[in-house]
């Protein structure tokens, strides 16, 4: 681990490189144990290095993106997390492409393509996260997806390698793409969009601000919607049609203002938020015989 850290300091800025980092502080949930090793490259040249450093130290390896779709466990992660967000040194337009870093936050996607009067990416406003985070997920809202407008992905395997995909090869479905599988760390995204109206684009996205925030639990914090999609089902509804909003464990809770949320109404523990997941997931699975599935991903130890 030390040869590691050496390495890293040597080829990256040192503040870059910091060991024991508490992972709460790169969260949404403002939850999450230490890191052994952190680490924030700067671009994909970096990213590259990083990568096959971590894969020759024979280190496990976490990615981060900004942290908005995550649970951290209390014991934290072993070994080097990446953490993608000062991957914003990428930011063009030309015509009707759009080309930025993954690191960049989805709001400051969706708002830089407005001031180039370009549509398409309205729905991406009120997405928490960063953009290689969206379309590793697949992120979508008010009827759009990231699988609307990527056309192409840059990024780097573990032995430090790049690869650039085009639309075809991204595997888009709900909440899903090839990287899930390949598991390469997305580090600039392509995306395709339409000339539009400043101001008529302006008003769908402050329409769909509005709307974010009177239905949703801003004021506490979250890894965002908490469970996927069941089948013909929402979440939501579902949960909240059982009485279950309110429902804690320590300072973790089903959001009173949306059944979809667990937030943070304090200091909560991964282990109280888990607490109350497997709790609404018993109850669901109980009253309607359906697997609810965590949207959010749960890393780390206890």
């Amino acid at each position: 681990m030390e040869k590691l850290v050496e390495s890293l300091k040597e080829n990256l800025k040192s503040v870059q490189v910091r060991l024991g980092e508490p992972l709460s502080e790169h969260t949404t949930f403002k939850i999450g144990g230490p890191a052994d090793i952190f680490v924030e490259p700067y671009d994909m040249e970096e990213l590259s290095f990083v990568l096959k450093a971590v894969k020759e130290s024979g280190l496990p390896l976490t990615v981060l993106g900004l942290g908005s779709n995550v649970l951290v466990q209390d014991g934290g992660i072993r070994g080097v997390v990446v953490c993608l967000s000062e991957m914003q040194q990428v930011k063009r337009c030309v015509d009707n492409t759009i080309t930025m870093g993954a690191g960049f936050l989805l709001k400051d996607v969706s708002e830089f393509a407005c001031e180039h009067g370009l549509t398409g990416l309205e729905f991406a406003i009120g997405i928490p996260g960063s953009l290689g985070g969206a379309v590793f997920m697949n992120a979508g809202a008010y009827g759009g997806e990231m699988k609307d407008v990527v056309t192409t992905v840059r990024a780097v395997d573990f032995e430090g390698n790049l690869h650039t995909y085009d639309v075809n090869d991204l595997n888009f479905a709900y909440r899903h793409s090839v990287f899930h599988d390949n598991h390469e760390v997305i580090g600039e995204v392509v995306m395709s969009l339409q000339p539009g109206n400043i101001s008529e684009i302006k008003a769908v996205m402050n329409d769909l601000t509005e709307k974010r925030e009177s239905k949703q639990p801003l004021e506490h914090a979250s890894a965002g919607s908490t469970f996927k999609r069941p089948p013909g089902l929402f979440a939501g509804t579902i949960i909240d049609q059982l009485g279950l909003k309110g429902l804690s464990i320590g300072d973790a809770q089903v959001s009173t203002k949306h059944a979809g949320f667990v937030v943070n109404v304090g200091h909560a523990s991964a282990k109280d938020v888990l607490g109350v997941i497997h709790e609404v997931q018993r109850r669901v699975k109980v009253a309607h015989n359906v697997n609810l599935e965590t949207e959010v991903r749960i890393i780390g130890e206890e």
